[in-house]
């Protein structure tokens, strides 16, 4: 990630703790710069589960976030949208996408919902 680039998006993530947890905001820009670290020993190694699992984290770690501040989702995905996505490498931002279902059942209605393929047998 290149250095401009990098630094935006650890200052955008940083204040979305700081907005919820300023005490946790300092650590969490420290770990955000030793995540960096891994990852690019990750990539240098060929090691494909470090960085899975280094991003896995960091989803949880989010998630975390936004339950104890759900009025933060708005801001969180505007984070996401405007400075975390566009960050990637085109490769890897195609594989970012979000998917929203809605869905009402009355009496004996059925709703099949999917995020991919579906079959339904019926019997």
């Amino acid at each position: 990630m290149a250095t401009d680039t990098w630094q935006h998006a650890r200052t955008a993530v940083v204040d979305l703790w700081r907005r919820t947890f300023p005490q946790r905001a300092d650590t969490v820009e420290a770990e955000l710069v030793e995540v960096r670290e891994e990852v690019q020993s990750a990539r240098r190694a060929g090691d494909d589960t470090v960085e899975q699992g280094l991003a896995e984290d960091w989803q949880r770690r989010l998630m975390r976030l936004l339950r104890q501040d759900p009025g933060m989702a708005a801001e969180l995905q505007r984070v996401l949208d405007e400075v975390l996505v566009p960050s990637l490498p085109a490769s890897e931002e195609e594989q970012v996408r979000s998917i929203v279902m809605n869905a009402t059942a009355s009496r004996s209605s059925r709703v099949y919902q999917a995020a991919r393929d579906i079959h339904v047998t019926e019997g």
